[in-house]
């Protein structure tokens, strides 16, 4: 940031630094996922005995992990964009482009709330398991509500960001403060 330039509240710092851990709690879920496939497969080598309920495990984990990054992703700007269209743009098109982006993300970010949040009563009032574990399936809903949720936060933060680079006349930065 520029001199002189008013600063987002400490709020948005903190939620930028919740997103990035959140990430990285997503990514040590996938580590477990990549563990117990590993482990699974060890134990079918040498023993014809894999670890019950395998499938399960990786099913709720991927999830999870991949709800986890769509946060940082969105904040980051590390999402998909068409740069070839983009690459002789001016400082102001692209914030455009960048905000109308950010809308779109925060309309359908908070459509995945709603809808998400209806599905896990839904299978909380079903009590539907996982076949081999018994595991709750709407127990996994949780930690992608919780990331849903940052979603929104992160969509709303990169739709403020896109408006000062816009008032700035300055090409974004998509990497986190």
């Amino acid at each position: 940031m520029e001199a002189g330039e008013n600063k987002r509240p400490e709020t948005f710092r903190l939620m930028r630094k919740l997103i990035e851990y959140w990430a990285l709690a997503g990514g040590a879920v996938l580590l477990g996922v990549v563990a117990t496939t590993s482990w699974s497969l060890i134990r079918d080598i040498l023993w014809k005995t894999p670890v019950q309920g395998e499938n399960e495990i990786v099913q709720v984990g991927l999830a999870v992990a991949v709800f986890a990054f769509l946060p940082i992703c969105q904040i980051t700007g590390a999402n998909i964009t068409a740069d070839i269209f983009t690459s002789k743009s001016g400082p102001r098109t692209i914030a455009v482009l960048t905000m109308a982006s950010s809308i779109i993300a925060l309309l359908f970010s908070l459509l995945l709330v709603w809808r998400t949040w209806d599905g896990m009563l839904d299978y909380r009032e079903l009590n539907e398991t996982t076949a081999i574990m018994n595991f709750p399936i709407w127990t996994a809903f949780i930690p992608i509500m919780i990331s849903l949720a940052l979603l929104v936060v992160a969509a709303a933060i990169s739709l403020l960001d896109a408006i000062d680079d816009y008032k700035m006349r300055r090409m974004p930065d998509p990497i986190l403060h």
